[in-house]
């Protein structure tokens, strides 16, 4: 195997991260004022190119069946509602919904015998099984229109190491500490901008009996969040981004000291969190119960009727002045096509439809917790928390997908997520774990 090259997201206009003129077109004057201020990192409009390929807009007819690991209520409802707006109702869908946690662990043997449409992830996770030829080529269908819809920055996000398009961006959110306003107002809290604030904080809320930080790692994926954020804040973009290509070894003194500022902070975060789901522990900051939680914005399909009004987020705080707080991790779900699906042609028009506003505004009338990348969504449709993740994402200088979609899949799955979860186990073991960590990668990434 060929060593592992990452070309990382280098800006966000690179990746399509922001609110698009014709968005802020749509959108009131108040949800325009947003922008002001902004750096100009508008995505790029896209491609007028609409050869279409073999690709028919509105052609196909007949059974298709689309994955999903929507396991939670609204963004199922969200999925049903998006999938039931396609314009050609000659197109008989089925939904097979499958646990998160269990589709995303078994995705290599699902890939074997696929549904026609398949939900992932942007990045490695998707380029991984491109190159493995798992997955049907859809370059077709942005040809036919979906290059001006999404822009070009997302367009990059959905190529393959080939230079064909395996990917529909969906959906994209943005990792911070979440809280709910409310709380912090009855206590007079304030937002903590570096680590001896965050320690006064957490401090604070203990005395006052709230458990700091709610916490979860059930599945092996939620704690690579936390480590995500402490890596960057501590040693900033360039080190993550190369320690997820192998180019940085893992038993380096920086990464050490991830896990020993990691281990200083697991007193103010929920004990035992590897038996604990995600949405268990956002129930704690929904009940008050826990002060905060370092999660993605879809903690808010947690809140009762998926309402956010009182939710809010702050990004990681500042660990070294010198590094700083530019870089922002903001994960893009979306939707694959099988390698051959049972019906190509409807497969293809669905995917279409889900790149389109029409889809995407369907979902978030459902499940408002997230962004859509559509140039054409109506901006007017988000909520004050959506149109802080916008702007978070937009003027963010660098921006990271997660851990498990920035190095390889293997890696992420196989050595990453456990040696994390014995590490919130038994902290004490830094040294030993960081040495198994660093001598997989060496196989894997290097190899």
């Amino acid at each position: 195997m060929s060593k592992l090259i990452l070309p990382g997201s280098p800006s966000p206009s690179t990746h399509g991260y922001s609110l698009s003129r014709r968005s802020l077109l749509k959108g009131t004057a108040g949800t325009a004022a947003l922008a002001v201020g902004l750096p100009t990192v508008l995505a790029a409009c896209g491609s007028d190119d609409s050869s279409g390929g073999d690709f028919e807009l509105g052609s196909a007819t007949g059974d298709l069946t689309i994955g999903s690991n929507y396991s939670n209520e609204l963004p199922q409802a969200g999925l049903a509602a998006a999938t039931a707006a396609v314009p050609n109702a000659n197109i008989n869908s089925s939904i097979n919904e499958v646990d998160h946690n269990t589709f995303q662990e078994n995705i290599t043997t699902y890939l074997q015998n696929p549904d026609d449409i398949i939900p992932w992830f942007a990045g490695f996770r998707m380029r991984f099984f491109a190159e493995q030829d798992l997955l049907g080529d859809i370059t077709d269908v942005w040809d036919a229109g979906l290059s001006d819809l999404l822009g070009e920055g997302f367009k990059t996000a959905s190529t393959g190491n080939d230079g064909k398009q395996y990917f529909v961006p969906w959906t994209y959110y943005i990792w911070g500490v979440y809280f709910r306003p409310s709380l912090f107002e009855e206590n007079g809290w304030t937002a903590p901008t570096n680590l001896d604030e965050l320690n006064s904080l957490a401090s604070d809320m203990q005395d006052a009996g709230i458990t700091p930080f709610a916490f979860a790692n059930d599945g092996r994926w939620p704690a690579m969040g936390t480590f995500d954020q402490l890596n960057f804040r501590l040693n900033g973009y360039d080190f993550h981004v190369d320690l997820m290509a192998g180019e940085e070894s893992w038993t380096d003194e920086r990464v050490k000291n991830v896990f020993t500022t990691w281990e200083s902070l697991l007193p103010i975060h929920q004990e035992n969190p590897n038996g604990r789901t995600w949405e268990e522990a956002a129930a704690a900051v929904v009940n008050k119960e826990a002060g905060m939680m370092t999660i993605g914005t879809f903690i808010g399909s947690q809140f009762p009727d998926g309402d956010t009004s009182d939710l809010d987020f702050f990004t990681f705080p500042e660990l070294d002045p010198e590094i700083g707080t530019g870089t922002v991790e903001a994960p893009i779900d979306g939707w694959m096509m099988a390698k051959s699906p049972s019906n190509e042609s409807a497969a293809k028009e669905m995917l279409y439809h889900y790149g389109t506003a029409l889809a995407q505004e369907a979902y978030l009338a459902e499940d408002p917790s997230v962004v859509a990348p559509s140039e054409d969504v109506d901006a007017s449709i988000y909520s004050p928390l959506q149109n802080k993740v916008l702007a978070a994402v937009a003027a963010a200088p660098t921006v990271t997908q997660f851990l498990d979609r920035d190095t390889s899949p293997e890696f992420a799955s196989n050595v990453a997520g456990p040696r994390i979860a014995d590490f919130l186990a038994n902290p004490g073991d830094i040294d030993s774990i960081l040495a198994d960590m660093q001598e997989q990668a060496e196989v894997i990434l290097n190899s």
